[in-house]
């Protein structure tokens, strides 16, 4: 498995298409919503923080993790099924379950270097707190591998490479409603808020924000995004077809 890793980080570096997208795109945004003077005060709806603080970073991590989660990561998989590049590994010592292993590597380093891209932005430019809580990582691999759970069960049921990315970002914008990307989660209506409370995106978007002001997330929270990855990755595994 270390040589396929190897190749296909390779690979990923030779197209950074993907990897300027992830990165690029939440960069930017956190940016410039954050120089919005109104989102740089106060807010008592949040708590007395500012939207900068918290809010808005932990929204552009969710943003750059669910595009590698239901974008790339979908894409990829498709298109290696279609090129019948996993029917012929499953002719040699290679597994086509290495190269999904590999890729659910290679994704997810890509998805931890959006996260620190943007704490050190927020913090250069907005003088955000960095997370003091020492969940805030746990509780950040978790959502991760819930995201990247439903990303594969994407890139299972996809009839086409070309499907997938669409797919995948019919996916991804339901779920940023839900846990807060355009009405923050403290302000929206009680059945709307029950609703992203059992999203996944929802949960775990609230559990890094408690973790990263020190406070423990909520174990309803937890529950929510491990049922996740249990019920998403067990689908994935059912439904994937190598060929």
């Amino acid at each position: 498995m270390k040589q396929i890793l190897i190749t296909e980080t390779k690979l990923h570096l030779r197209e950074p298409w993907s990897i300027l997208f992830t990165l690029g795109l939440p960069l930017t945004l956190l940016v410039a919503l954050g120089h919005i003077p109104d989102l740089s005060k106060p807010d008592p709806n949040l708590g007395g923080e500012r939207f900068v603080d918290v809010q808005l970073p932990v929204s552009m991590m969710l943003l750059a993790l669910c595009t590698v989660a239901f974008n790339v990561l979908p894409g990829v998989l498709a298109t290696y099924r279609k090129q019948g590049v996993l029917r012929r590994m499953s002719t040699t010592p290679a597994s086509p379950a290495a190269m999904l292993t590999v890729q659910l590597l290679i994704n997810t380093a890509l998805g931890a270097v959006a996260v620190v891209v943007l704490l050190a932005a927020g913090r250069l430019v907005f003088g955000s707190a960095l997370p003091s809580g020492v969940a805030f990582v746990p509780v950040l691999l978790l959502g991760t591998a819930a995201l990247m759970a439903i990303g594969l069960l994407i890139a299972a049921v996809a009839p086409s490479a070309k499907s997938a990315p669409l797919i995948g970002t019919a996916v991804m914008f339901p779920l940023l409603f839900m846990a807060g990307m355009w009405i923050p989660r403290d302000v929206m209506p009680a059945a709307l808020k029950t609703i992203s409370d059992y999203s996944v995106a929802g949960p775990f978007v609230q559990a890094l924000r408690d973790t990263w002001s020190g406070q423990p997330p909520q174990l309803a929270h937890l529950a929510v995004v491990a049922l996740g990855v249990l019920l998403f990755g067990g689908l994935a595994v059912r439904l994937f077809r190598w060929e």
